[in-house]
């Protein structure tokens, strides 16, 4: 009786053992996977022009010194370097003979050393209207000077891919009236940027000559 018993579990097991074989051969070249059909590509948005219209600004009256005395913005290295900006100077120079663009000097501290960014804005035919061209067109800067008296003050709106950043600049670092600071505020709010978003700058130690060694050509982020 044990003999029998034993052939048949030695049957069974060969059973077993051909039923998992055969299904091994049939499932055991995985299939590839379907390729997945990519999705089609948004079509390419121009960002859309946040900055207010640009006045009848005289170019010729800009040029000069500016201080920058405060800035409404929510670029990341503000967001993350805000209270360690450093003293910054501006220098507007506009040549006749050209008669397109608007040469821009701006010196700041980096590490304790002065350096001087220089830029090219060109004129657009709308008077107080320029653009800070980037490596490609979508990359462009668009700069409307919003408001000035050309003697004490002007806010200057700067866009960029569809973000915006406002600077307020001042003739002098001694003519910080509260009324142009609150007119500041008060247009930085309506672009969504209320007091967590104000950076204001230093009005002292800002920066005289700089060696050759420290001016560069740049585009900077904010």
């Amino acid at each position: 009786m044990a003999g029998v018993w034993q052939r048949m579990l030695a049957m069974m097991l060969l059973m077993c053992v051909c039923l998992w074989g055969s299904s091994e051969a049939v499932g055991g070249a995985k299939s590839r996977p379907r390729p997945q059909r990519r999705p089609p590509k948004k079509p390419k948005v121009e960002p859309i022009d946040v900055t207010p219209p640009a006045q009848n600004i005289d170019i010729q009256r800009m040029t000069g010194i500016w201080y920058l005395l405060n800035t409404a913005s929510k670029c990341s290295y503000l967001m993350n370097h805000g209270t360690k900006v450093e003293a910054t100077v501006m220098t507007l120079t506009y040549s006749s003979a050209s008669n397109q663009t608007l040469s821009v000097s701006t010196k700041t501290r980096h590490n304790h050393q002065c350096w001087e960014i220089l830029q090219v804005y060109d004129l657009t035919p709308t008077p107080g209207k320029l653009t800070l061209k980037g490596p490609r067109p979508e990359l462009n800067t668009e700069i409307v000077i919003g408001e000035t008296d050309y003697t004490s003050y002007a806010v200057l709106y700067y866009q960029k891919k569809g973000k915006i950043t406002l600077k307020l600049y001042g003739r002098s670092v001694d003519n910080l009236s509260e009324p142009m600071l609150t007119k500041f505020e008060q247009l930085a709010a309506k672009q969504d940027l209320g007091l967590a978003y104000l950076f204001p700058f230093p009005t002292y130690s800002h920066c005289g000559n700089v060696d050759q060694d420290h001016i560069i050509n740049c585009v900077p982020t904010c």
